[in-house]
């Protein structure tokens, strides 16, 4: 998915949260916003749990990257200790995990659009 078109879904959530009021009725035993347990996000500006989970995820395939990239540079400067099966080894990792977040990127998005598409 392009930039553009992450942009335009980010854009839909933020238009369709503004929307939701909050002092809609919810169902018998669901906790309301503020309740003391439920953590929120927009409520109090605090980033919620799952996004604090997300950011944890990209931080880690961020820096498995940059380790990868400056093995692969001590390497071709041929600072001694690094081998080529450590490098590629590296490589890989931070281009597995690289794959792993590209896919739960793909399924959140899957994920939207099929509650976008549910009929009320």
């Amino acid at each position: 998915m392009s930039q553009m078109g992450i942009d335009q879904v980010l854009a839909q959530i933020r238009s369709l949260s503004g929307q939701v009021r909050l002092d809609a009725p919810r169902p018998p035993g669901a906790p309301s916003i503020g309740a003391p347990g439920v953590r929120e996000g927009t409520a109090n500006g605090a980033p919620s749990e799952f996004a604090t989970l997300l950011k944890r995820g990209i931080d880690a395939v961020n820096r498995s990257e940059q380790s990868a990239n400056a093995l692969a540079d001590a390497f071709s400067r041929g600072v001694p200790g690094v081998s080529l099966p450590q490098v590629m080894v590296q490589m890989d990792k931070a281009s597995v995990s690289f794959q792993a977040l590209t896919e739960v990127r793909n399924r959140l998005i899957t994920a939207y659009q099929d509650i976008m598409n549910m009929q009320m």
